[in-house]
């Protein structure tokens, strides 16, 4: 799925519209408490200026209505904080296609970048509005789409966008890139053994995932919530656990097409109140007691969990083994996470919680790969093809 990238294009004296993902979470003062997003996009963004390219960025952030500007969903914040660590002006456009962005995008000079206000301000955005991405398209020499997380979606400055740009050059950034070489090219060729862990509350959100990885994976490794939906469908007892009683058929189902590679819990740790003081035990997975939940994977899964990924050569992750945020609720997770920093595999933590949880217990910096996207990386591990991405230039 190799494509054309930023750096095999000559962006000199030309005007470059990516398209970013500066969806950064903001406290009720509008302060950034995640940068993390800007930082991922600063390679393609410094490649572009560097190379005396003039820049368009866009992106859209949190969920406004589409009916004009509301202020606490302003891009204003992530451009000034794009400045700061650029250390050079940043300028900003009060409107996405109006009279302001026009004006900036004209005065733009060789090295010099713009952020456009939110894309979501327009209706058209969400819409994949042809006279809106035109709009948009009218002020480029290339396209970059260097925002992953929204490559699964078909919003208009991820689809139309490029498609208004016929016989202009339509390439990735540097984000998207990598995030293709994990995510897709690794995963279509894993080295082996290749062992999946899944976790998080809903097995319903990650049926597909489930079975595309239980058709090339050596093993799949179960966690989170959705392990009480599985032990329903054996039988077992979930006390007062989150559990899906409308999937328990479908659970059967994964067991019997899972076979040996479906790896299930085989202990819990519970809690009699969702806290960290409340009372605590450790049973025999299906054996959770009336009034009790489960809240992590115990010990003898985590170590059986931790010895299956020591041998492993490609580690997908997907999704937290219990309350990783509650300690001492955050075992599992902390076990499985250190075993993926540990071994020799290339390691890949596709996004979301999975991305937040091995941030905070400080093994970003000894894993391969953390996916910027959530829906978009559980999407791909579906095996799902993004129109976004197909309507860009191959390599």
């Amino acid at each position: 799925m190799a494509k054309k990238t930023i750096s095999d294009i000559d962006p000199q004296g030309k005007v470059v519209l990516m398209r970013v993902d500066f969806n950064v979470p903001q406290d009720d003062q509008g302060n950034i408490t995640d940068d993390r997003r800007i930082r991922m996009a600063l390679p393609s963004i410094e490649s572009v200026l560097d190379r005396g390219g003039k820049l368009v960025l866009m992106s859209h952030l949190g969920r406004p209505k589409g009916t004009g500007p509301e202020p606490e969903f302003s891009l204003r914040g992530a451009a000034e904080r794009l400045a700061e660590l650029l250390g050079k002006p940043v300028t900003f456009a009060n409107d996405t296609v109006g009279e302001d962005a026009a004006a900036k995008v004209s005065a733009l000079g060789n090295g010099d970048v713009l952020v456009l206000e939110n894309l979501r301000f327009n209706a058209g955005e969400k819409k994949g509005d042809a006279e809106f991405a035109a709009k948009l398209a009218a002020w480029a020499d290339i396209y970059c789409n260097n925002a992953f997380g929204t490559c699964h979606r078909t919003d208009a400055s991820m689809l139309a966008v490029p498609q208004a740009m016929a016989g202009k050059p339509k390439v990735v950034g540097a984000l998207v890139a990598k995030e293709i070489q994990y995510l897709s090219d690794t995963i279509a060729n894993p080295a082996r053994p290749f062992v999946a862990i899944l976790g998080g509350a809903k097995v319903s959100d990650k049926i597909n995932v489930i079975k595309n990885l239980l058709g090339i994976c050596d093993h799949v490794l179960i966690g989170g919530a959705m392990a009480y939906t599985f032990s329903l469908a054996q039988g077992g007892k979930t006390g007062k656990s989150l559990v899906e009683e409308d999937k328990v058929e479908l659970a059967k189902q994964l067991i019997a097409e899972g076979g040996s590679k479906l790896v299930l819990p085989v202990d819990t740790h519970c809690g009699d109140d969702f806290s960290s003081d409340c009372n605590k035990q450790i049973v025999k997975a299906g054996e959770i007691p009336d009034g009790w939940e489960g809240l992590d994977i115990g010990p003898e899964t985590a170590a059986k969990y931790a010895e299956l990924l020591k041998n492993a050569k490609t580690v997908v992750w997907n999704g937290p083994m219990g309350v990783f945020e509650m300690p001492p609720f955050d075992e599992g997770t902390k076990t499985v996470a250190k075993a993926i920093a540990d071994s020799d595999a290339i390691s890949i933590i596709g996004g979301g919680d999975s991305a937040a949880a091995i941030e905070q217990l400080g093994f970003a910096d000894q894993v391969t790969h953390v996916s910027t996207g959530g829906g978009a990386s559980l999407s791909m591990l579906e095996g799902n093809k993004f129109a976004a991405v197909e309507v860009l230039d191959d390599a």
